[in-house]
């Protein structure tokens, strides 16, 4: 379970919304119905690029579409498919016209429940000292993009799991063991089809293909990191240094990319060799 949770955590730097893949969420048997708009406001929920390195956040993208001013002093997101989490306390005045993306955060994944109706839930003060709590529909697919690809991870997680082993100091790299680990007890056949580098270190596995047979409990592979970046600037600005996407099939699936777990011991391994080659 540990491992599922940093996985969906880490998830939004690994995935692109054009993949698709997966998915444990239900379909729909017909459209969720539509909320009733809220005269005066608009809401767009938009996951910025800044937005991807941090786990569970979004923007509330609010637009001033009445005559009147008012303030928003909290936001939440409001939907079936997330936990739902207390309202961020903020300040943002609107005046007619005016639109203002509001930093958010967003619960773990439902992977039973679909997204919608998605809503913004907005404490709005008035210009004359009334205060009024609103479910502003919510605009934009970006979040249905987070629902389904999380849940994708979520699906292969629960047949199998990554790790690292043996990790230590080569020169100029740091090699190690890629170990795939049964984590149920579905016996399809599990396969690591691809590995990607992160911001600042490459990752080779030797040998792909690393396929984890029907009947198999655990098969490993060769790992050896080394430095794709030295700059200065990204050393110094990138947010997740560590992640890894493996792109991973379930039987006959699409490939999912799932970020390879990396523990903090193994973490300061790999910062000591950026000390080292930088």
């Amino acid at each position: 379970m540990r491992r599922t949770v940093l996985a969906l955590a880490l998830l939004c730097a690994a995935c692109s919304a054009g993949n698709g893949a997966g998915g444990a969420a239900p379909s729909a048997t017909s459209a969720a119905p539509a909320l009733p708009p809220v005269p005066g406001i608009e809401a767009e929920v938009v996951r910025h690029r800044t937005d991807v390195p941090v786990p569970g956040q979004v923007h509330v993208r609010v637009t001033d579409t009445g005559d009147r001013p008012f303030t928003v002093t909290a936001v939440a997101i409001d939907s079936p498919g997330f936990a739902p989490l207390p309202p961020t306390a903020l300040t943002a005045a609107f005046r007619p016209g005016r639109t203002v993306d509001l930093r958010t955060a967003h619960g773990a994944p439902d992977c039973a429940a679909q997204p919608e109706p998605l809503a913004a839930r907005l404490t709005v003060a008035r210009p004359d000292g009334t205060v009024e709590e609103l479910r502003v529909p919510l605009a934009g697919d970006d979040l249905d993009v987070v629902h389904r690809e999380a849940c994708a991870v979520a699906e292969v997680l629960a047949v199998a799991g990554t790790g690292l082993t043996d990790l230590a100091a080569a020169g100029d790299s740091v090699t190690g063991t890629l170990v795939l680990t049964r984590t149920g007890d579905d016996d399809r056949a599990v396969t690591v089809v691809d590995a990607r580098r992160s911001v600042v270190l490459d990752l080779v596995v030797d040998g792909l293909p690393l396929e984890l047979r029907p009947g198999e409990e655990r098969a490993t592979a060769g790992v050896s990191f080394t430095a794709a970046s030295c700059e200065p600037h990204v050393l110094a600005d990138t947010k997740q240094p560590f992640v890894f996407p493996l792109w991973i099939r379930v039987g006959d699936a699409e490939p999912v990319p799932v970020p390879l777990s990396v523990d903090p011991s193994q973490q300061a391994l790999l910062w000591d060799l950026l000390g080292r080659v930088c």
